[in-house]
């Protein structure tokens, strides 16, 4: 460069300073403009590759589901078959009346069912029955009653349980080891069947 005449040089400087600019210019303007869509590009493919696998693992599993459903509607028909309907106060007689004799706990007395909605879910499409229970059974037999109940009708619950020593029979005569009970005994009732 030095055995070049001063123009020629300034002139080699201005054309090589001026192509650096052009290309720093070439770089940012056309170069990391397309780095940066392909970098955009990239991550919604990613992302679309993520949502079909998570499609494809849905699709995989649409048999267990279809399978899960019936299992689960034919047990919901099951237990819906047992619930209370049609004339209440003859199903909580002949259902919570065996149930207890089967378990030697006397219950000579049901009341006639109150009839509510249940406000705990919207569109919830059963309603409950309440009924007041009272009867008579020795201590062991009354709790044995009590958690087969809850356990056997799992639409049912027991609620407000009052317990009172000294049980009248139905002679007449007063059996001290007997327990008096009252309760009230709240059941969903069936849509399905009326």
């Amino acid at each position: 460069m030095k055995n070049l005449p001063k123009e020629k040089r300034d002139r080699l400087i201005i054309v090589a300073v001026a192509s650096i600019i052009a290309a720093v210019a070439v770089w940012y303007l056309l170069v990391r403009s397309q780095q940066s869509s392909a970098e955009s590009l990239a991550k919604k493919i990613t992302d679309q590759k993520a949502k079909v696998s998570g499609a494809e693992r849905l699709v995989a599993t649409t048999k267990e589901l279809k399978s899960n459903l019936s299992a689960a509607s034919q047990k919901l028909t099951s237990i819906e078959e047992t619930m209370a309907s049609g004339d209440m106060y003859a199903w909580v007689i002949q259902t919570v009346g065996r149930f207890g004799a089967e378990r030697k706990v006397e219950i000579p007395q049901f009341s006639r069912e109150v009839t509510t909605d249940i406000g705990m879910f919207p569109k919830f499409p059963y309603k409950a029955a309440a009924f007041n229970v009272r009867g008579s059974a020795y201590y062991h037999d009354l709790g044995q009653f009590l958690a087969d109940f809850e356990n056997s009708f799992p639409y049912a619950r027991i609620q407000n349980l009052e317990i009172e020593p000294g049980a009248v029979s139905a002679s007449g005569t007063a059996e001290t080891e007997k327990l008096s009970f009252r309760l009230e005994i709240v059941t969903l009732i069936n849509p399905n069947n009326r």
